[in-house]
Parts: structure tokens; C-alpha cells; sequence
């Protein structure tokens, strides 16, 4: 069973636990994978009243909590610049940060760069060494600015990381003479530092425009007029006005208007669905050409997309196991480079008398090659890729541990009810036994019904109003408990109810038993109509199996899926009949709650992987109890969202086959990612001590891995749509 870590407000120098104990999102310039968020954490964990600090290295963000009463922001963000970042609140705007720390990074990498070009320019096509150094001088300060500021922070919290390994590098190419080394090293790390920025903004503006979904101002009708107020002032039950092609900014239910409303950012449907009065809207959908009043029901702090991007910003902060084997593998392999490279500067002079100079340059080489960052950065930023692509389908991962899982699992559970079935019975059939027609039986049945609260009453009231059959009124309406409901229609009595209710002199006998029969081993519930001398027909209802089950279930079989299974509280007739339409191994009837969680387990507990497949109401146990949970149709209700490891916003079953591949997709560009960075590290480490590795061609192998795996990974944004109908 799954694991929950309790994330508690931290406690307040006022209190035991603090009402004004705050959580504040800072935004932190260059913060890209765990080695960088090394020295910040280091850091903030000095300061007095600093609770927990979450880093999302998807969108550069710090999420810490903190005692206002101890610690102001302002010296978590002075602290976040001593460990050489710049950082500020989440909440300033493009336009309030200024030139230098929007572009200072450009700048120093340009003048590096031309720097670079007169120092090589005047010192190999000119010989005139003396007058070029100043400018490969000026190339290693202007391209070191920002990596040797966060190297000194790094060393003063005891951190090694790649800016230490580049400074350390580049400072030992001066001490030797190498000064266009030097230059071309911290010119080529700048650039291609900002070129990765560059990149991983690109990843993370993906993520942005899921906040872009929602206005800023929306039209509240107050007091008779209209007013146009920030979303953040809406209240529950103001009236929100909705124009043609507007967004909608909060949650709600249509008052008065009729319109269709795309939802596809939120449950990636790709139809609009028609809107009425009554009708919930969800918050980031786009309202068609009608215009609609909506009532307000949640704030827009608590609405379905602040709860979507909620989750995604929650799961980026979830390691992923792949990451956690990267994280300790890189706690050794970097001291494992540096003693490496110690060790070729000094065994080969002091042992066998060979050149210092020689040596000390080929370890710092190695030091360049011994970098990390391809290696540290190559699940992460697949993971966000991963997570990011799923959400603009509606499909929400709590973590990418889940994503690497659900591409893993080939045994998948499917709950009946609401899941493979609409969860909505209708009626599929209408049989006269001859003394009546189908429309009077429907008549009678929908006058006794249109007094009764049964799910089935609905069905039969829905199908008279589609059909245009006027409904008379029904007198002495009476239930009987287990049988049916009894009531006098144009003074005549009636009986609708089950076939037990029709065992006297009205019974049902011959083939009349044998349509019952019929009916009932198809997995319908049987409604029989008539009065007390006779039956004069069936009603049958069924709640019907979802149009894309076959083709979502077949979807998983063709991907590899060795057992498909549905669990059902239902009898085992009703089970049969459902399972009979889908291309299902076994099913699992009438089972209680405990049973399917007992059922989950004994697989789970057998070494299997399992996903089971759910609605979140009643099934939530055995969600929690599978190797991955997920959960349909979660738009706009909180028990579901918190019941699935992964959360389907919309009911397309399709949209869980399209969740595997990208599993499976993003598993195996991890893999190559890391298989990769690995193997060009072992290419170089060969190369280097042998002489046939520069320092500039270090530096460039190495960011030149690491921009391929953020373009690699970056890849999973891309592709065709999932599936629509």
C-alpha cells in the first residue's frame, strides 16, 4: 500500500501552531536540478523559523513555509542571493524586473563571447600573444560572472557541484598559461547554460499556460448592473455574465442561457459540450457563441483549474524513482571524478617523473568532464515534459513515480459502475405481451413512476418525455417494499414493479417468463407493468456500456496488457452480461468494498503490478490499495481528485491507453537519457587521460549532452492529440 507523508504548518514562535504562518513561492533564477537547489537549501536551513522548502526545478520556483513572526520574506530572498541565485516573490510582474537580471545572463555571455573571438583573432592569426590576453582574460571573468559567484556560494555550504568543478577548471587554466583555454571553458559553460535556460523555459512556459487559461476580470452582475471586478474578488453565489467566446473564470452552474462550452483544456474533451440551466461550468473553459449567467460555486483560489495546477505544481515536487537512483548515483560519481582527477595530477609526476603541467591540465579536464548536470537533469526534466503533456489531455499525474509505474503495469482492474458503464440506467427495451401497446405501457409506467424517487423511475420518465407521450396523472400511489410501487391511473389500478410482484393471479407464465428470463441473462433489470388480473409488458433497463470501453480495453490489450479484470458489486448475471460486450479476461461479482480491496491486495502481494480503474466515490480502498489508482471523470468534484494517484478530468476510457504510452514514452527517453549521458562520460574519461580531450572540447561534449537531453525529453510535449471522438 501506498505511503502519505503528512506535510503539517510549521509552527509559529506565537504559538503552537500559527494562523499567520505563511507559504510564500519565490522564483529562482537558474535553479535547474537538485545540485543547483543544494546550496539554497543549505541555506534557508540556517535561518530561524524557515519550516519546509520545496523546490520545483520545472519552473524554477522555491515553495518554503516560514514563520512570519521569526523571518520575513525579504531575508529568504537575501539568503537565497547569498548562495549566488537571484530570487524574488512569484507575484512581481515581467515588466517590474529590471534589464540586468532579465538579461544580465545574455549580456555577460555575449561579451564573453566577443571577447573570445579578438583574444584567439590576435593571439593565433596575428602571434600577438601579449596583446590578446586581456581579452581571453576578460572572456573567463565576463563568461564566469554568474558561475563563479555560485561556485563561492557552493564551497561555503560545503556543496560540490558543477559551477565549483568550471571555476576550479578555469582558474587552473590561467595558473598554467592556458588563457585561451580558460576563456573558450567559462565561454562555452555560459552559453550553453543560457542555451539550456532557454530550453527548460520552453518546458516550463507549458506549464504557464495553464494559468493563462483563466481571466483576469470577468462581468459580475451586483445590484442590478454589471460590474468588472478581478476573479480574486468574486464571491460564492455572484452572478458571473458570460459573452460568446469568452473564458469562463470560475467554477459555477448555468442560471439562465444556452450555450456550447469547449472543455478540452480541463477534461480534454474534444467536443464542446451543450450547456442549459443547470448545467456546472468549469473554470478555464471557453464559452461558444450563446451567452450564459452562471452561478458562482467555488472561488476562483479553489477552482477546478487552481486545483489542476495545484496537483501538477504537487507532482513536479515528487521524485520519481528513476530520479532518486540518479540523485545517490551523482553522490558518489562527483568526489568518485574529483579524487580522479587528483589522482592523475599527481601519480604520474611524483611515481614516473612525467610533466606536471601536462598532467595538472589533463585533470582539469577531467574535472570539466566529471560535470554532472546531463546526468542530474535527465530524469527531471522528462518527468515535468511527461506531466505537463498529460495535463493538457486531462490527465492529471500526482507524481511522476506514477507515470513511471502506470508505463510498467500490464494487469489493469476495472470497476463496473460508472466506469466501463455510464452509471446511468436506461431503458433499452419495451415488450407488449400482446394486450397492450409499447407506448400505453410506457404511459401507465411513467404515470405510477413520476411519483416515485427510484434511479429506475428516471430512466422510465426520460424515455416517455423523449417518445412525447403525455403522462396522466396518478392517484392512491403506493410503494411496496421489495416489489414495486402500486397507484390508480384513470381509475383503473396499476402495478409496476419486479416479477416476484406478479406471482398471484396476475403471474407470468410460457413465453411472457421466457422474454423475463431473457432479459435478466442479458444483465437488465426487469420492470413488469399491469394491473391485478394480468401483465401487460416488460420494461427493460440497463445501464449501458460506454461506447469507447471496447476500443479503450482492446487499446490496453494491443499495448501488452495480460490481464484485464472487472470488479462489481453486481450480481454475477449483470457482471456476465457487461463482460460479454468487452474483451475481459475474468470477472469478479458481487463483491463488497472489503472484498475488492482483499481481491487487489492477494495480486499486489503476489509481486504484480496492478492499476485499478475507478470513479472515486465508493471504490477509494482499493484504489489506494493498487500499485496505481485512477480515477474518471474527477472534474469538479473534491472526492475524486484525492482519491486517484492519477486523475482522468473528463470520461473518456481512451484517455488511459494514451496515459500508458506516454508512460511507457517518457520511461524510455529517461533511459535514453541517462544511458547516454553515462556513455559519453565514459568516451571522455577514456579520452582525457590520454591527451586527446581540450578543456574547451570537454566543456562542449558536456553541455552538449546536457541541451540534447533537455531536447530529447522536450520531445514528450510534442506528438498528436490523445484520443477524440
Amino acid at each position: 500500500m501506498k505511503g502519505v507523508t503528512v506535510q503539517e504548518t510549521p509552527a509559529c514562535s506565537c504559538g503552537d501552531v500559527c494562523t499567520m504562518a505563511s507559504r510564500r513561492v519565490f522564483r529562482v533564477d537558474g535553479m535547474d536540478c537538485a545540485h543547483e537547489s543544494g546550496p539554497i537549501l543549505s541555506a534557508l536551513s540556517s535561518l530561524p523559523g524557515v519550516g519546509r522548502a520545496v523546490p520545483s526545478y520545472s519552473d524554477s520556483t522555491l515553495t518554503v513555509e516560514f514563520d512570519p513572526h521569526a523571518v520575513s520574506a525579504e531575508c529568504i530572498v537575501q539568503a537565497i542571493e547569498e548562495a549566488g541565485f537571484r530570487a524574488n516573490v512569484e507575484d512581481r510582474r515581467q515588466e517590474d524586473i529590471p534589464f540586468w537580471e532579465r538579461h544580465g545572463r545574455l549580456v555577460v555571455t555575449s561579451l564573453s563571447g566577443g571577447s573570445l573571438v579578438v583574444g584567439l583573432v590576435l593571439q593565433l592569426l596575428l602571434d600577438r600573444f601579449s596583446a590578446a590576453k586581456p581579452f581571453l582574460l576578460l572572456a573567463a571573468i565576463a563568461g564566469g560572472w554568474y558561475v563563479s559567484r555560485r561556485a563561492w556560494q557552493a564551497v561555503r555550504h560545503r556543496q560540490l557541484e558543477m559551477n565549483t568543478l568550471m571555476t576550479v577548471a578555469a582558474v587552473g587554466a590561467l595558473l598554467i598559461g592556458e588563457w585561451a583555454e580558460a576563456g573558450s571553458t567559462m565561454f562555452l559553460f555560459s552559453l550553453a547554460q543560457l542555451l539550456e535556460a532557454g530550453s527548460m523555459d520552453r518546458a516550463r512556459n507549458a506549464i504557464r499556460r495553464l494559468l493563462d487559461l483563466s481571466p483576469k476580470e470577468a462581468s459580475v452582475i451586483r445590484q442590478g448592473g454589471e460590474v468588472r471586478l478581478p476573479v480574486e474578488r468574486i464571491a460564492v453565489e455572484d452572478r458571473v455574465l458570460l459573452r460568446p467566446g469568452e473564458r469562463i473564470p470560475v467554477d459555477g452552474v448555468v442560471m439562465e442561457g444556452t450555450s456550447f462550452v469547449n472543455q478540452a483544456p480541463i477534461t480534454g474533451e474534444s467536443v464542446p459540450v451543450s450547456k442549459t440551466p443547470g448545467s456546472p461550468v468549469l473554470a478555464g473553459s471557453l464559452n461558444g457563441q450563446g451567452t450564459l449567467e452562471i452561478r458562482v460555486t467555488r472561488l476562483a483560489s479553489d477552482s477546478s483549474l487552481a486545483r489542476i495546477i495545484h496537483l501538477v505544481e504537487n507532482a513536479q515536487a515528487q521524485r520519481a524513482r528513476s530520479q532518486a537512483f540518479i540523485d545517490r548515483f551523482a553522490r558518489y560519481y562527483t568526489p568518485a571524478m574529483i579524487a580522479f582527477a587528483l589522482a592523475l595530477v599527481v601519480v604520474p609526476p611524483v611515481m614516473f617523473g612525467q610533466s606536471f603541467s601536462t598532467w595538472f591540465y589533463r585533470g582539469l579536464v577531467v574535472l570539466v568532464i566529471a560535470c554532472p548536470c546531463a546526468l542530474v537533469i535527465s530524469t527531471p526534466v522528462s518527468i515535468v515534459c511527461g506531466l505537463t503533456r498529460a495535463a493538457r489531455e486531462g490527465i492529471l499525474f500526482k507524481g511522476g513515480a506514477y507515470l513511471e509505474e502506470l508505463g510498467r503495469i500490464r494487469t489493469f482492474f476495472f470497476d463496473k459502475t460508472g466506469t466501463l458503464t455510464l452509471g446511468k440506467p436506461e431503458v433499452v427495451a419495451v415488450q407488449s405481451f400482446g394486450g397492450r401497446s409499447e407506448q400505453e405501457i410506457l404511459r401507465l409506467a411513467a404515470a405510477i413512476e413520476s411519483r416515485s424517487e427510484h434511479p429506475l423511475a428516471e430512466a422510465i420518465l426520460d424515455v416517455a418525455r423523449n417518445r412525447g407521450i403525455q403522462t396522466p396523472a396518478a392517484t392512491d400511489v403506493q410503494a411496496v417494499p421489495g416489489m414495486g410501487i402500486r397507484g390508480r391511473v384513470n381509475g383503473e389500478i396499476c402495478l409496476v414493479g419486479n416479477p416476484s410482484f406478479f406471482n398471484g393471479t396476475s403471474g407470468i407464465a410460457g413465453p411472457d417468463l421466457e422474454a423475463v428470463k431473457e432479459w435478466e441473462g442479458r444483465g437488465a433489470t426487469v420492470v413488469v407493468v399491469g394491473s391485478e388480473e394480468e401483465a401487460f409488458g416488460i420494461i427493460a433497463i440497463q445501464d449501458s456500456v460506454r461506447k469507447d470501453a471496447a476500443d479503450a480495453l482492446g487499446e490496453l490489450r494491443n499495448l501488452g496488457a495480460t490481464e484485464l479484470a472487472m470488479l462489481t458489486g453486481d450480481n454475477p448475471e449483470t457482471g456476465k452480461a457487461v463482460a460479454s460486450r468487452l474483451p475481459m479476461d475474468s470477472v469478479h461479482a458481487g463483491l463488497l468494498p472489503e472484498q475488492k480491496i482483499a481481491l487487489v491486495r492477494e495480486v499486489v502481494e503476489k509481486g504484480k503490478k496492478v492499476a485499478m480503474v475507478g470513479d472515486g466515490i465508493n471504490d477509494a480502498p482499493a484504489l489506494a490499495m493498487a500499485t496505481v489508482g485512477l480515477v474518471m471523470g474527477a472534474a469538479g468534484t473534491d472526492v475524486a481528485l484525492e482519491a486517484g494517484d492519477v486523475v482522468l478530468m473528463g470520461d473518456d476510457l481512451r484517455k488511459i491507453p494514451f496515459a500508458v504510452r506516454l508512460g511507457r514514452r517518457t520511461l524510455r527517453i529517461i533511459r535514453f537519457n541517462v544511458v547516454f549521458s553515462l556513455a559519453s562520460k565514459a568516451f571522455f574519461l577514456v579520452l582525457a587521460p590520454l591527451g586527446f580531450v581540450t578543456l574547451w572540447m570537454g566543456v562542449a561534449a558536456d553541455m552538449g549532452v546536457s541541451l540534447l537531453v533537455v531536447g530529447n525529453s522536450m520531445r514528450l510535449l510534442a506528438g498528436s492529440n490523445g484520443p477524440t471522438g
